[in-house]
């Protein structure tokens, strides 16, 4: 306003009006600023000032080509609303003006452009200045009533450049608006429309078919009731079609049809863009004819939907989309729901195929939303007599029912490794539960998964549909959140570009933060829900859980990186890996030991009688690692013990291991889910800084105050679990066992026995004893977690490659699924 030539000015005011439905503060902010640089009348002799007004509106219009303009609709609206009940109405005042100005602006550049020789150089200035009248028209078609006439020549361009074609599609989203509201306009002016539509549908490409096919529907259903008109060209398309359908029945590869193409992709999708708008099955078409022309549209489209070239069935599919917009009940026919559900679940299908589906739906949607909120700016003009009875809403019955029939496949369509096929199935997904045509339970762990999508405007799309369905069904979100996180595993997966990696789930950049870091904010709020989910996804590590190795990864990679914020959050999981270890930790040392030939007793005798002492011991919940910081005394007598036997032993459990080397690998395997919790706690001790005693201490019972403290992140601490890693990449299930694996194998065992006989801290011991066996658990754990441990075992186990696996004594029943 005080420096109206700064050169930033269209860039300041993009960045200002993009934040036109931020919180309210903002929102009011953004509102007064914009009425008083363009929405505050101007004085009429200020012509320079009126100039200046439009050339920044349009260029602001102009900056937004690409990114949509709905902030201008919100703001237009907003301004609108806010004077509606006032007297003086400054907005509308400056509307009118600026309208008017822009209109006159057009006509003067048009003449200057005629009087030079350079034509298409500046038409970016005029295709802005029609946008922004399309702009103003969609909300208030009448300001535009009174420049119908000026408007309709531009129907006339000639098409050189993409700004020509521009021009042409906002005069004819323009005239749709506007025509329908003039007052006895003229029969020529209405004929030439009418003309002009028709050869740029004959003449011109999609987009121009599409918006004049749309023009077209509005002034001949609403004003002009030319039916024949319409009807002789539909004649036309549908005519070709037929011939074409009958030619390719009789010699599909004949070259006839090659050359006729073009001719069958622009019949396709005419046809079905003049059934979207007209109904042909009323008697003002079709006369007293008997025939059902829906239906033998729908048999051609679909016909054609079967041809072997992609470019066709895709037309085809268009087609079809925009026939079922007109006749929703189409869709529920047999061999649609057969055509859509194929594509969108069938894994090799093309993409175009499937992102053309859905974008059907999408289209049908908000064709829906566009008329419920119309028929419900009707229903406010007559609802003081009409009685509530009489009106039922038959239409969102309709699109509830379909998008039941799709939902499925809908969803399934987030598992595709192609963003674009993800981005349209989430639009469907948002549209649908919008206009609440489905219960959202059933969505929110596809959401969820949707939430790790690597792109951003995705992400918070996904995140903003739960925030919505949190508010209104508290709940939800946490009963369905584990199902969730192995959604998202599976999308990971799917997206995962390179299947010789592990499925990692962390964000790879510098806040390396949790994949569903905004699942947990959700649900850390309320502390029954949040302990509930922590509990749930470290009981998928349970040995008897048998969960696969990688989604085991994923899980842990989320619970070292999520959004801690007390110190409740970390001890209570490390609380209950201490439990989970005891557990897990005594029933794989015992399959492990079941799996040994029994005739060698004599070697394994001390082997056995420590396990059986090991097992007494675990039962309790335990410390599994404050190894590193207690003391070192006795160093020696644990270490000479260990060193001295562990040769022996590790030979002593090499005579016993059985020929069959599948308990090998099903300990190797499991172990992993034990080797990520020590890693996990671990991680998180590092991370929060906590002592080893303050671990110990904690309670989960106790009173949430006392661990409501912040939690001090150390920086640069990263959760990188080598083991589970390199298990992963060298394939080692499929890999054939040597005999250094073998014994790495074993070393892992017996580093794990160790673990096991000293992981509970005896209270009674004394000093000494204690840092004796905090000690050997030190060792036990180094080796553990550090080199001394299979290195080449390293390949997920698929489920099905362990399935024989016999593992004797109590745990044989348990097989892996």
């Amino acid at each position: 306003i005080e420096q109206p030539t700064f050169p930033k000015i269209t860039e300041m005011c993009v960045k200002m009006i993009r934040r036109v439905n931020d919180e309210e503060g903002i929102k009011k902010l953004v509102n007064e600023t914009f009425q008083k640089l363009w929405f505050t009348p101007t004085p009429h002799h200020d012509k320079e000032a009126m100039t200046r007004k439009i050339l920044n509106i349009t260029d602001v219009v102009a900056a937004c080509r690409d990114t949509g303009y709905d902030w201008f609709e919100q703001l237009l609206q907003n301004l609108l609303k806010s004077e509606e009940d006032a007297s003086y109405k400054p907005v509308k005042k400056a509307c009118t003006q600026l309208v008017d100005n822009l209109v006159e602006h057009i006509l003067k550049y048009e003449e200057s452009l005629s009087d030079s020789d350079n034509k298409g150089v500046n038409s970016g200035r005029l295709v802005a200045c029609i946008t922004t009248l399309f702009l103003f028209s969609k909300i208030r078609p009448q300001l535009m009533v009174k420049h119908a006439m000026t408007m309709q020549p531009y129907l006339t361009t000639k098409c050189s450049t993409q700004n020509d074609f521009m021009v042409i599609c906002n005069v004819a989203k323009i005239l749709e608006l506007v025509v329908p509201l003039m007052e006895h306009p003229s029969e020529t002016f209405l004929a030439t429309i009418e003309e002009d539509l028709m050869k740029l549908i004959i003449k011109y490409g999609m987009t121009v078919v599409q918006h004049c096919v749309s023009c077209l529907g509005a002034v001949v259903n609403k004003v002009t009731q030319n039916y024949k008109f319409v009807w002789a060209c539909f004649n036309r398309y549908y005519g070709a079609l037929s011939k074409l359908k009958n030619q390719h029945q009789e010699d599909p590869n004949s070259t006839i049809l090659t050359a006729n193409k073009p001719a069958l992709l622009r019949s396709l999708f005419t046809v079905g863009a003049l059934c979207r708008h007209f109904d042909f099955d009323q008697e003002d078409f079709k006369g007293s004819s008997k025939v059902n022309i829906k239906d033998k549209v729908l048999e051609l489209l679909m016909y054609f939907t079967k041809h072997s070239d992609e470019e066709v069935q895709t037309k085809a599919i268009i087609g079809l989309g925009f026939a079922f917009i007109q006749h929703p009940s189409l869709m529920f026919e047999q061999e649609v729901k057969t055509l859509y559900n194929s594509i969108l679940s069938d894994k090799t299908c093309s993409v175009n195929l499937k992102i053309q589906v859905l974008k059907n739906l999408q289209t049908y949607l908000q064709e829906e939303d566009t008329r419920m909120q119309q028929a419900d700016r009707d229903w406010k003009k007559v609802a003081k007599q009409e009685d509530l009875k009489e009106m039922g809403d038959i239409s969102s019955g309709m699109s509830s029912s379909i998008m039941q029939l799709y939902l499925k496949q809908v969803l399934e369509a987030f598992f595709h490794n192609q963003s674009s096929v993800r981005h349209f199935a989430l639009n469907v997904i948002a549209l649908t539960l919008n206009q609440g045509l489905i219960h959202p339970v059933q969505c929110v762990p596809y959401l969820i998964a949707m939430g790790t999508d690597p792109e951003p405007s995705m992400r918070n799309k996904a995140d903003q549909q739960l925030v919505e369905i949190d508010k209104k069904y508290a709940g939800f979100i946490h009963m369905k959140a584990v199902a969730g996180m192995k959604m998202s595993y599976q999308v990971q997966q799917a997206i995962n570009t390179c299947p010789k990696d592990p499925v990692r789930g962390f964000r790879h950049d510098e806040s390396s933060s949790a994949l569903c870091s905004h699942l947990y904010s959700m649900i850390r709020g309320n502390r029954q829900h949040r302990r509930a989910f922590l509990i749930s996804l470290l009981n998928l590590f349970d040995d008897t859980a048998k969960t696969e190795v990688n989604m085991l990864l994923y899980i842990a990679d989320n619970l070292a990186c999520f959004p801690y914020q007390t110190q409740e959050e970390p001890l209570f999981i490390m609380h209950h890996i201490d439990i989970t270890l005891s557990v897990s930790g005594s029933n794989l040392l015992q399959s492990f030991k079941e799996s040994m030939v029994k005739d060698k007793k004599k070697e394994r005798k001390p082997s056995s009688d420590e396990e059986t002492e090991s097992d007494s011991n675990s039962g309790s919940e335990s410390e599994s690692e404050e190894e590193a910081s207690k003391p070192r005394r006795l160093r020696k007598r644990v270490d000479s013990d260990s060193d001295s036997d562990e040769e022996n032993d590790i030979n002593a459990v090499m005579k016993c291991l059985p020929e069959n080397s599948a308990p090998l690998i099903e300990f190797a395997n499991v172990s992993q889910g034990i080797l990520l919790l020590l890693m996990l706690k671990q991680h998180l001790k590092n991370l929060c800084g906590f002592s080893d005693s303050k671990i110990q201490k904690y309670s989960p019972s106790e009173s949430a105050k006392v661990y409501d403290k912040a939690i001090n992140r150390k920086t640069g601490v990263h959760f990188h679990p080598k083991q589970t890693l390199d298990f992963l990449r060298s394939d080692m299930a499929n890999s054939k066992i040597t005999e250094e694996v073998k014994r790495s194998i074993v070393k892992q065992y017996l580093d794990f026995k160790l673990l096991m006989e000293h992981l509970d801290p005896d209270e009674e011991e004394e000093d000494g004893e204690v840092s004796a066996s905090t000690n050997a658990r030190n060792k036990a754990i180094t080796s553990l977690l550090g080199g001394g441990s299979p290195k080449n075992n390293a390949a997920e186990t698929e489920d099905d490659e362990s399935d024989g696996e016999d593992r004797g004594g109590g745990t044989s029943g348990v097989r892996r699924r």
